[in-house]
Protein backbone atom coordinates (compact mmCIF):
# COMPACT_ATOMS: atom_id res chain seq x y z
CA UNK A 1 0.00 0.00 0.00
CA UNK A 2 2.92 2.66 1.06
CA UNK A 3 4.36 2.30 -2.74
CA UNK A 4 0.89 3.11 -4.11
CA UNK A 5 0.38 5.91 -2.68
CA UNK A 6 4.23 7.23 -3.21
CA UNK A 7 3.74 6.18 -6.63
CA UNK A 8 0.37 8.18 -7.08
CA UNK A 9 1.99 11.20 -5.31
CA UNK A 10 5.04 10.85 -7.97
CA UNK A 11 2.56 10.94 -10.43
CA UNK A 12 0.52 13.96 -9.23
CA UNK A 13 3.98 15.56 -9.31
CA UNK A 14 4.83 15.50 -12.83
CA UNK A 15 0.91 15.43 -13.77
CA UNK A 16 -0.22 18.77 -12.94
CA UNK A 17 2.42 21.07 -13.54
CA UNK A 18 2.99 19.53 -16.73
CA UNK A 19 -1.26 20.12 -17.32
CA UNK A 20 -0.65 23.65 -15.85
CA UNK A 21 1.94 24.25 -18.50
CA UNK A 22 0.34 22.86 -21.42
CA UNK A 23 -2.89 24.92 -20.63
CA UNK A 24 -0.47 27.94 -20.21
CA UNK A 25 1.59 27.35 -23.25
CA UNK A 26 -1.54 25.97 -25.66
CA UNK A 27 -5.07 26.40 -23.93
CA UNK A 28 -5.84 29.71 -25.78
CA UNK A 29 -5.86 27.65 -28.92
CA UNK A 30 -7.72 24.51 -27.45
CA UNK A 31 -10.42 26.48 -26.13
CA UNK A 32 -12.57 26.26 -29.26
CA UNK A 33 -12.24 22.73 -30.20
CA UNK A 34 -14.41 20.48 -28.79
CA UNK A 35 -13.96 18.93 -25.12
CA UNK A 36 -13.54 15.13 -26.20
CA UNK A 37 -10.84 16.46 -28.91
CA UNK A 38 -8.94 18.40 -26.49
CA UNK A 39 -9.23 15.67 -24.01
CA UNK A 40 -7.90 13.06 -26.53
CA UNK A 41 -5.15 15.73 -27.30
CA UNK A 42 -4.12 16.10 -23.66
CA UNK A 43 -3.68 12.60 -23.08
CA UNK A 44 -2.15 11.96 -26.57
CA UNK A 45 0.81 14.32 -25.43
CA UNK A 46 0.83 14.06 -21.78
CA UNK A 47 0.51 10.39 -21.31
CA UNK A 48 4.14 9.80 -23.55
CA UNK A 49 5.49 12.81 -21.53
CA UNK A 50 4.81 11.42 -17.91
CA UNK A 51 5.88 7.51 -19.23
CA UNK A 52 9.10 8.43 -21.11
CA UNK A 53 10.45 11.46 -19.76
CA UNK A 54 8.28 13.42 -16.57
CA UNK A 55 8.29 10.08 -14.33
CA UNK A 56 11.74 8.59 -15.00
CA UNK A 57 13.26 12.21 -14.51
CA UNK A 58 11.26 12.41 -11.08
CA UNK A 59 12.85 8.96 -10.19
CA UNK A 60 16.38 9.95 -11.33
CA UNK A 61 16.33 13.18 -9.38
CA UNK A 62 14.73 11.01 -6.23
CA UNK A 63 17.46 7.97 -6.40
CA UNK A 64 19.98 11.19 -6.30
CA UNK A 65 18.51 12.62 -2.90
CA UNK A 66 18.47 9.18 -1.53
CA UNK A 67 21.91 8.15 -2.67
CA UNK A 68 23.27 11.86 -1.42
CA UNK A 69 21.54 11.24 1.89
CA UNK A 70 23.12 7.73 2.54
CA UNK A 71 26.30 9.44 2.01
Amino acid sequence: MKTRIINAVKIWIVIYPSITLFYLVLGKYLADIPLYFRTLILTLILVPWMMFIGLPFLNMILKKFQKDEKL
